[in-house]
C-alpha cells in the first residue's frame, strides 16, 4: 500500500508539472502538441517529439533492432513470463536507440518512447489480415498476455516508465481491411463485454497502460475515436483510465469522410477531442484552432489532453536530467546483443507448434544422406518477420537453418518450388515451371522438408499490402497459387514429408493431415527462426507451442466475415468440430497429469484453487501448459473457456505440482446488459494439457480432468 500511494504522489507531481508547462503554452502551440509528430517550443526548452513508433515484436521500422518471433507466435508460448521477457528486452533496446538518437539530434518518426503495442483485438475470424499482430482469438489469455507485455515494456521502476505501451484497437476492431474505415462493428452488449472488451479492461486496470488506441471503424453507430460509449463512460469512467487516448492514423478524418457522423474536419476534430482522444496520429487537429474560436471545443478541453500528453513525457524523464533517469544509461551496444539474440531464440522455440507427427521427427542426422528443402516460404525472409518489423542484423531462412545445422554430413537439395501465390516464377516461363524440380529433388532426397504458407505482402494491414487479395486479408483458407499442388507432388513421391507452415493465421491443413508425417506451425518466428525451426525439426529441443487460435477445415464453417457476433465463432461458440483446436500442440515428450484436485466443492467469493501434479514420462526435456477450463452447466453458455493456464519446464522423468487460483469471477458469465453475473448451479473445471473438446482428445490421447462444482446462489461479480 506503501508503494501505491508513493507512485501516486510522483504521477501527482508529474500532473502538476506538466500543468504548469502547459499552462505557459499559447493556443497554437497546445494545438500542435496534440499531433503526433510535435515540434518544438525553444522559448520553453520542450524538444521536437515525434509519439509514433512501434514494438509490436521488437522496435520497428527504425533500423537494426531484434526481431522476435510475430505477436501471434508469442501468444502461442501460453507463457506469461517471457512475454514480460521479451517486452522488456524490447524496451531496453527501444531506450538504447533513443538514447543513440538523441546523442545526435534524431527526433524523427519511430524513435520515441512511445510505442503502440500491443494489439489485444481478439483475432475471431481467419480471415483477418491483421489477426498476426494480436495474441489470438481468446480474451482471457490475450488479456494475460497483454498484461505481462505492458508491464514488459513500461517497466518496474518506482518512478520513471522504461517505455510507453499503447493498447490497441479500442474496440470491436478485427476487419474487414477493406471496409475499416466506414465500417459500423454491430455487436450485441453480451459480446462486447464477454469478448471484446476484457483484455482492454485487464491492460487499463491491472498493468496500467499508459495510452489506449482507437479504432478506425464504427462500433454500434459511434467512430470509435469519438465514442461516448467506448471513451467517456467505459475507459475514462467504468474503468478510470488514467493515461492518454490517441486516435488511429487519420481515424479522425473518416469521421466526415466515410462514417458520415461528421460534415467537416472541424467537426470531427472537436467530436474527438470532446470524447476524450489526446492525441491525433495525423494533423487533422490542428483544425482545433478552428473549433475553439467557433466555439465547438473549450480551452479547458485543450488543456486537459494536452496535460495528459505531458504527463506521459514527464513519466518517460523527458524532461528530467539524465543521471536521474535510470533508462538514459543504457547504451547502444545493447541492441541485438548476444543475449538478444539467445532471448530471440528462446522465445521461438517456444512458439513453434507441433500439429501433427506420425513418428518421423525428430529426424536423425546420422541416418539421413540427403534432404530436399522445397517451397516458396523455404528461403523467404519475408516470412520470418510478419509486419511491423525492424531491421535484423542477420536472418536465417527455414533452407539455411537446415545446411547451417546438418552442416557437410548432409547433402541439401532445394527448390522454391513455386510462387507464393502467382503460377510461375519466370514471368517468360509457363505456369508451373518448377514442378520437375521438386520432381527432382524428392527423386534425390532421403526425406523431404516443404516450407509453404503466406507473409506479410499476403495478409497484412490495409494499405501496408500489395497482394492478388487485396487490402491484406484472406478469402479463404486455402494455400495460395500452387502450393498444395508442389506439396501433393512431394507425398506422391513416396519420400517422407514434413511441411513447415510460415504463416501469421490458419491455413487450410485438411488434405496435408490426412497426407503428410509431420506438420510444423510456425507462424512468422524472428530473424533466427529458420535456425530454431531446423532445430526443432532434428530434435535439438521438442516443441511446446499451443495454439492460441482455432485451425477451422474450411471458410464454410464460419458466419459471414463482416459479422461481429460471436455465435459459431471461435472455440468458445462453435458447435463443429475443429481440425486443429485452441490451446493444442504435440511434443516430443510424454507429459501426464494427475492428481488434480479442488480445495472446495462450491464456489465462494475468494473463488477456489486447483492443484495438479505434472510429470514429464518422456525421454527428453519439454515444456508443457497446464490449462484450466470452467463451464458453466446452464443452457445457452459458452463452451468451457479458458480461465488460467500455467507454462513450466520439466526434465525426463521430473515431476512439479503446480496450483492455480480460479477467482469468482472465472465462473462469471455476462448477460445482455453487461453485468457479470456468478448464476447459481453446477459447473465444471477442466484441468488438462488442452481443451476438453472431442477432437483434442482424440489428437492427443488424452482427456483432462473433470471437477464438478457446485454456485448455491446467485450474485455480480
Amino acid at each position: 500500500m506503501a508503494k501505491l500511494m508513493e507512485n501516486k504522489v510522483k504521477i501527482d507531481q508529474y500532473k502538476e508539472r506538466a500543468k504548469d508547462l502547459v499552462g505557459r503554452m499559447t493556443l497554437e502551440e497546445k494545438v500542435h502538441q496534440m499531433v503526433h509528430a510535435a515540434p518544438a517550443i525553444e522559448r520553453l526548452g520542450v524538444k521536437a517529439y515525434n509519439w509514433w513508433n512501434e514494438a509490436l515484436h521488437g522496435v520497428a521500422r527504425a533500423g537494426v533492432a531484434t526481431i522476435f518471433p510475430q505477436a501471434i507466435g508469442l501468444a502461442a508460448t501460453f507463457d506469461e513470463d517471457l512475454l514480460e521477457e521479451v517486452a522488456d528486452a524490447i524496451a531496453t533496446e527501444g531506450r538504447a536507440k533513443f538514447n543513440m538518437q538523441q546523442e545526435f539530434g534524431d527526433t524523427d518518426i519511430y524513435k520515441g518512447l512511445t510505442f503502440w503495442s500491443p494489439n489485444v483485438n481478439i483475432f475471431r475470424d481467419p480471415r483477418w489480415g491483421r489477426g498476426h499482430e494480436t495474441y489470438g482469438e481468446d480474451p482471457h489469455l490475450s488479456a494475460r498476455l497483454g498484461v505481462r507485455f505492458i508491464e514488459g515494456l513500461q517497466g518496474h521502476d518506482e518512478n520513471y516508465l522504461k517505455g510507453a505501451a499503447c493498447a490497441k484497437h479500442f474496440a470491436v476492431h478485427s476487419g474487414p481491411e477493406d471496409l475499416r474505415h466506414s465500417f459500423d462493428a454491430v455487436v450485441s452488449v453480451q459480446d462486447l463485454y464477454e469478448t471484446y472488451l476484457p483484455a482492454f479492461r485487464a491492460c487499463v486496470e491491472e498493468a496500467k497502460v499508459e495510452a489506449v488506441m482507437g479504432a478506425y471503424n464504427r462500433t454500434n453507430g459511434e467512430p470509435c475515436c469519438g465514442s461516448e460509449l467506448l471513451l467517456k463512460r467505459i475507459l475514462r469512467g467504468d474503468w478510470r483510465f488514467d493515461g492518454h487516448v490517441v486516435s488511429d492514423c487519420w481515424a479522425i478524418r473518416d469521421f466526415h469522410e466515410h462514417h458520415k457522423v461528421t460534415s467537416s474536419a472541424v467537426e470531427s476534430v472537436a467530436l474527438a477531442v470532446n470524447q476524450g482522444c489526446d492525441l491525433n496520429c495525423g494533423s487533422l487537429f490542428l483544425f482545433l484552432l478552428d473549433a475553439v474560436k467557433e466555439g465547438l471545443v473549450a480551452e479547458a478541453t485543450i488543456d486537459q489532453a494536452v496535460v495528459r500528453l505531458y504527463t506521459t513525457r514527464m513519466k518517460l524523464g523527458l524532461f528530467d536530467a539524465p543521471q536521474q533517469v535510470p533508462f538514459s544509461s543504457i547504451g547502444y551496444a545493447e541492441v541485438d546483443s548476444p543475449a538478444m539474440q539467445a532471448l530471440n531464440r528462446k522465445a521461438a522455440q517456444e512458439s513453434l507448434v507441433l500439429l501433427k507427427n506420425d513418428g518421423l521427427l525428430p529426424l536423425d542426422k546420422s541416418r539421413i544422406a540427403t534432404i530436399g528443402v522445397i517451397g516458396p516460404n523455404a528461403d523467404n525472409r519475408r516470412a520470418l518477420v510478419g509486419n511491423y518489423e525492424g531491421t535484423a542484423s542477420r536472418y536465417i531462412t527455414v533452407k539455411e537453418g537446415i545446411q547451417d545445422f546438418v552442416g557437410p554430413d548432409v547433402r541439401v537439395f532445394y527448390s522454391e518450388g513455386c510462387h507464393l501465390y502467382k503460377d510461375r516464377i519466370s514471368n517468360l516461363g509457363a505456369s508451373n515451371d518448377r514442378i520437375a524440380e521438386v520432381k527432382g529433388v524428392c527423386k534425390e532426397s532421403d526425406v523431404v522438408v516443404v516450407c509453404l504458407g503466406l507473409d506479410a505482402s499476403l495478409e497484412g494491414e490495409e494499405g501496408d499490402t500489395g497482394n492478388q487479395y487485396g487490402s491484406g486479408d484472406k478469402r479463404d483458407l486455402t494455400f495460395p497459387g500452387l502450393q498444395e499442388q508442389v506439396l501433393r507432388t512431394a507425398v506422391e513421391s513416396g519420400k517422407p514429408v514434413v511441411l513447415v507452415v510460415l504463416s501469421g493465421s490458419a491455413l487450410g491443413l485438411g488434405w496435408a493431415h490426412d497426407h503428410v508425417s509431420a506438420i510444423v506451425q510456425g507462424w512468422y518466428p524472428g530473424a533466427q527462426g529458420g535456425r530454431v525451426i531446423a532445430e526443432a525439426i532434428f530434435g535439438a529441443f521438442s516443441p511446446e507451442g499451443k495454439l492460441p487460435v482455432t485451425f477451422y477445415r474450411t471458410i464454410e464453417e464460419l458466419p459471414p466475415f463482416e459479422d461481429y457476433a460471436m455465435k459459431d465463432r471461435t472455440y468458445r461458440y462453435m458447435k463443429q468440430e475443429a481440425l486443429y483446436p485452441f490451446g493444442y500442440g504435440l511434443s516430443y515428450a510424454d507429459f501426464a497429469v494427475d492428481n488434480v484436485k479442488v480445495d472446495l466443492d462450491r464456489v465462494t467469493e475468494e473463488g477456489v484453487r486447483i492443484t495438479a501434479t505434472v510429470r514429464n514420462n518422456g525421454e527428453v526435456a519439454g515444456g508443457e501448459t497446464l490449462q484450466v477450463y470452467v463451464k458453466a452447466e446452464r443452457e445457452n453458455a459458452p463452451n468451457p473457456q479458458l480461465k488460467a493456464f500455467r507454462k513450466i519446464h520439466l526434465q525426463p522423468q521430473e515431476e512439479r505440482e503446480i496450483s492455480l487460483h480460479l477467482p469468482a469471477d472465472a465462473f462469471g458469465l455476462y448477460d445482455e446488459a453487461g453485468k457479470r453475473k456468478l448464476y447459481s448451479g453446477n459447473y465444471t473445471v477442466y484441468v488438462g494439457a488442452s481443451q476438453p473438446d472431442s477432437r483434442s482428445r482424440a489428437l492427443t490421447g488424452k482427456s483432462p480432468a473433470a471437477l464438478p462444482l457446485v454456485c448455491p446462489t446467485e450474485q455480480e461479480v
